[in-house]
């Protein structure tokens, strides 16, 4: 099993799952392994997560600058969404 977190590199609009499938980079926007984004060389929260740990106070993330996003999937269970967590 993988422990810690990965980067996973955005092209063209898609990301890597650590499943094994390419994802859209919408899907991370809404994902629960979603820990943050990067934009350029700074890293923003994802706003999805932030709202489940109580940090409500983030900015928007405007993923067609995203070049990366910090994945915590450490079982790689792929693409699970935040709905589930918060509904």
């Amino acid at each position: 099993m993988n422990t810690g977190v990965r980067v996973l590199e955005v092209k063209r609009g898609r990301v890597p799952c650590p499943e094994g499938r390419d994802r859209p980079l919408d899907n991370c926007r809404f994902c629960v392994h979603s820990r943050r984004f990067r934009l350029g060389d700074r890293w923003v929260p994802s706003p999805a997560r932030a709202y489940c740990t109580l940090q409500r106070a983030t900015e928007e993330v405007d993923l067609t600058a995203v070049n990366a996003v910090e994945c915590d999937d450490d079982r790689n269970e792929g693409f699970r969404s935040i709905m589930t967590v918060i509904s």
